[in-house]
Parts: C-alpha cells; sequence; structure tokens
C-alpha cells in the first residue's frame, strides 16, 4: 500500500537479482498458500552472471501468480557526475501543464526536486523521484515532450537530478525496461553501472 498519489498497484511479485544477492517480494492480498510456494521457490533463486537471464522458475511463477511479465535492468550512478548547466527546479504545476499533462499538485512536493531543461519559459524535459523523496535511496523518473526527444535533454536533466539527490545526502538510482531503448540510452551515456534485474509479475490491465 502507498499513500502517494496517482501510485500504480504493486507487482503481485517481485525478483531482484544481483551478482551477489537475491531479494524478492509478495503483494500483501496474495493468498497464503501462493505467497508461501513463491516465497519457497524465490529462495532456490541464485545471484546473476547474466543480467538478462530469466529466473529459474519463471514459468512457476507466472502459473501461480498470471499477469506479465516487466523486467529491467537497475543502475546506480558512478562516484563522479558532470553538473550540467542551464537547470531549473520546478515547483509549479502550471509550468508542467504546458508540455507534461496529468500531473496533480500534491506530486510537485512529492516528486520533488523536478529538474528541468526549459524552452520558452516551460519544461521540455524532467526528472523527479519517481519514489518516496524521503527514503534514504531515490528511483529516477524521466520524462522528455515528444517534440524535444532525440537531442540529448533527457541524459542532461538525469545528471542534474542526481546531483541534487546526492547533494541532499540521499543515493540516486534508475531503473527501466529491457524494451525502453531510449531510457537504456541515457544509462549509457551517462556512464549508470547496472547493479540488479528486476523481474516482477503485474496484473494485466483490464480489456
Amino acid at each position: 500500500m502507498t499513500t502517494e498519489p496517482n501510485a500504480r498497484p504493486a507487482p503481485d511479485f517481485v525478483l531482484i537479482r544481483g551478482k551477489s544477492n537475491v531479494a524478492w517480494g509478495v503483494r500483501s492480498d496474495i493468498a497464503g498458500e501462493i505467497a508461501d510456494e513463491l516465497d519457497r521457490l524465490a529462495g532456490d533463486e541464485s545471484p546473476l552472471r547474466d543480467f538478462q537471464a530469466p529466473p529459474l522458475h519463471a514459468d512457476k511463477y507466472l502459473s501461480l501468480v498470471g499477469g506479465r511479465i516487466v523486467s529491467g535492468p537497475a543502475f546506480r550512478f558512478p562516484d563522479e557526475i558532470l553538473q550540467p548547466t542551464d537547470i531549473t527546479l520546478i515547483d509549479r504545476l502550471d509550468l508542467l501543464e504546458r508540455h507534461f499533462r496529468g500531473w496533480i499538485a500534491e506530486e510537485i512536493s512529492w516528486c520533488s526536486p523536478i529538474v528541468a531543461v526549459m524552452d520558452g519559459g516551460y519544461p521540455v524535459s524532467v526528472c523527479f523521484c519517481a519514489t518516496r523523496n524521503s527514503a534514504p535511496a531515490v528511483e529516477a523518473g524521466l520524462e522528455t515532450a515528444a517534440a524535444f526527444r532525440g537531442r540529448g535533454l533527457a541524459a542532461r536533466v538525469t545528471a542534474a537530478w542526481a546531483c541534487a539527490i546526492r547533494t541532499s545526502g540521499r543515493i540516486p538510482l534508475y531503473s527501466t525496461y529491457w524494451s525502453n531503448t531510449a531510457s537504456l540510452a541515457v544509462a549509457r551515456k551517462l556512464g549508470l553501472i547496472q547493479y540488479a534485474s528486476d523481474w516482477s509479475l503485474v496484473a494485466k490491465p483490464e480489456a
């Protein structure tokens, strides 16, 4: 459960595998006997050599929970991050509404710092806290307006956001999907270091 605005439902099952450790979680409303079996199977998983390798018991997890598979890499930032210039911190909803519809007022504080590249006085690429911004480690959320993609803006705002998070004493993190080639390109450009792979089962959207 989360108290954050516009939050998406948590995955039914999530398995995070790194080179030395494996962690997993089962949503609290999963039936007890299924949750116990998921725990038993996950305890049999091994740390990874190949980050794109499927889980040992992938088919069994899917048969127990159903839904659809969502997977991708998790990254940490290098020790040195070049601080971009011409970056603006956003604290007003009306500025975001020009190119990024769907934000609500409460999200401004939840997602801050919201770092932006501006064009014509409005944000055209933004990076923000996609997870609770009071946590010691924070995930980046990233969006660039369609007309401004392909210009390297996403890497600039992500680097600036990571610098702001580090300045506040927290750890910036970045994750994406294997299918998101644009997001993976940002990770490569910034020299991000993969530390784990996330494999989750989420409910299929209703027809």
